[in-house]
């Protein structure tokens, strides 16, 4: 089974992608990780990647499409995969069509997390943790039992981090739907395009993702 999760930043692709690691045996591919895990190993591709990084340049999605070619082809993928955050516009979904059929692979699945803007907005700017510890707190959905003090280890500092200020949150969902809009029509002309309510509870995106990946 092979999937795309589609989501802004904070649509809860992370989360959703582990637990369908865990309940079907997929394995998430974040082509973020996959760089910094092959620029770390010194690999010819992260060689060639990281000398473009260095100087200030995108890497080219060649470079994207034959790492995750040969991530895809390993062992702990054989009962699929679920990619987060690629592809990101259509030339990218081409080449990654290409790609898999040269290895006789295809996508089952592409699942848009979709999500209402202002909600998101103040879900993730309402976010902050404790300082010492770590523990997470919400302005609206979670403060701590005595204002101002840690539940869980009493520490009286809390931080929150910068780009999770409305702002910057708001910029970046423009920029994701300005991206994303084309790749919609793209696979739902392909028959592959579902969507589920990103703003429901955990387990109900979870049970409603399940039910897409059993058939």
């Amino acid at each position: 089974m092979n999937l795309i999760l589609l989501g802004p930043p904070g649509a809860g692709k992370g989360t959703q992608a582990k637990l369908l690691e865990e309940g079907f045996g997929l394995v998430q591919v974040s082509t973020g990780d996959m760089l910094r895990a092959e620029v770390k190993a010194g690999s010819e591709i992260g060689l060639q990647a990281k000398a473009i990084m260095e100087r200030g340049d995108l890497v080219p999605d060649s470079i994207i499409t034959a790492m995750l070619a040969a991530r895809v082809s390993r062992p702990d993928a054989a009962k699929g995969f679920i990619l987060d955050g690629f592809p990101r516009t259509v030339p990218q979904a081409e080449a990654l069509d290409a790609m898999l059929s040269e290895k006789s692979l295809s996508l089952d699945h592409v699942i848009e997390l979709k999500v209402d803007d202002a909600a998101l907005v103040e879900r993730i700017s309402g976010r902050y943790t404790c300082g010492n510890c770590g523990e997470g707190y919400h302005d609206s959905f979670k403060q701590p039992v005595k204002p101002g003090v840690c539940d869980k280890c009493g520490h009286t500092e809390f931080v929150r981090r910068a780009d999770d200020k409305a702002e910057t949150v708001a910029a970046r969902l423009s920029a994701y739907h300005r991206q994303t809009a084309p790749l919609l029509p793209y696979y739902g002309a392909q028959g592959k395009l579902k969507a589920v309510d990103g703003m429901a509870s955990m387990t109900s995106v979870a049970a409603a993702l399940s039910v897409i990946v059993k058939g």
